[in-house]
């Protein structure tokens, strides 16, 4: 057995404690927001793996591609003993990777590192079954608030997979960007997936299905906080909307409020009113050129050595390394 006890440096406790935070702050925020991050119990889970497989949702098989095509570019320009992945997930298309550098005789550790203890656990086990040879040293945290705590390792390669980094609006990006330069030290690599702009119509469907999954993936944030905070949201009072915002150059998705009403959630004391037809933003999901992508990077400490895309030009995945001084 290769696996080690996960370092946790967030527990349901503390999950607890910042989800209460968060929520406070988006539900009496002007317009309200959610964050994303939200979305991912054991039923988000299984929604999302459903989104990425609908005929609509171009990213993940774009990257997929990308990786099949190039991950032993990847192992063997970096010859990482140490690939480290950040919001990992089931770390499905990580395989690919860990695969590449077990080929090249390099890996030696895999740290996959999020927020669900329960998904890193089932996935970590899942490696260590698949590569019983590598150390597989999970980490419980979240990526924006813990990247400090993952110890530097000489040479590691840090991979953020699946435009998650979209996620995040510029000024979180610039504060992400700086903590993985951190983390990098002198010598590290990082692997970043971005989904690249395109034509609106192609955008807004990939975050609106014709099936009405993204709808239910979006609505389950209600769930989430029911159970989790006492709250009454009415989920069915609440309709999905994906909208293509060209100044931000990025897709928010919302919940749109069907009626007036009143929600209330017993354990922050609060009571939060919604009129007819206001919207809440549960999601921001940036698309990105290569030009942006190079400038938020360098402005950050990271220069770009490779850049490669899936055959149609959807999304890109990109490897810098640590601008000399």
């Amino acid at each position: 057995m290769t696996q080690t006890a996960p370092a946790v440096h967030l527990d349901p406790q503390d999950l607890a404690r910042q989800m209460a935070v968060d929520v406070r702050a988006g539900l009496t925020a002007t317009p309200k927001v959610l964050p994303p991050k939200y979305f991912y119990d054991g039923r988000g889970s299984e929604l999302f793996d459903e989104i990425t497989r609908l005929p609509e949702y171009y990213p993940t098989r774009a990257e997929w591609a990308i990786l099949q095509e190039h991950a032993d570019d990847v192992a063997s320009v970096t010859g990482a003993p140490t690939l480290v992945e950040l919001g990992s997930g089931t770390s499905e298309k990580t395989r690919l990777l860990l695969q590449a550098l077990t080929r090249g005789g390099i890996l030696e550790r895999f740290v996959p590192f999020d927020v669900d203890p329960v998904v890193l656990r089932e996935a970590a086990e899942a490696v260590t079954a698949e590569l019983p040879g590598l150390v597989v040293a999970p980490e419980v945290g979240d990526f924006e608030k813990h990247l400090r705590e993952v110890p530097r390792r000489p040479g590691q390669l840090v991979a953020f997979l699946g435009s998650t980094i979209g996620n995040l609006d510029p000024g979180q990006r610039a504060v992400f960007l700086a903590d993985v330069r951190s983390l990098l030290g002198d010598h590290g690599w990082l692997l970043l997936g971005t989904d690249l702009v395109k034509a609106p119509e192609r955008l807004e469907a990939a975050y609106d299905d014709a099936q009405g999954v993204t709808a239910e993936f979006n609505r389950n944030v209600l769930r989430v906080i029911n159970r989790s905070l006492g709250a009454d949201f009415d989920v069915d009072a609440f309709v999905h909307r994906a909208v293509w915002d060209p100044r931000h150059s990025w897709v928010e998705m919302r919940l749109v409020s069907q009626r007036e009403q009143v929600v209330r959630l017993r354990d922050l004391d609060l009571e939060v009113p919604f009129a007819a037809g206001e919207e809440m933003r549960t999601e921001i999901s940036t698309k990105f050129t290569r030009e942006g992508v190079t400038e938020e990077l360098a402005a950050a400490g990271l220069g770009v050595t490779h850049w490669w895309t899936d055959p149609a030009g959807d999304v890109a995945l990109s490897l810098s390394r640590p601008l000399p001084s």
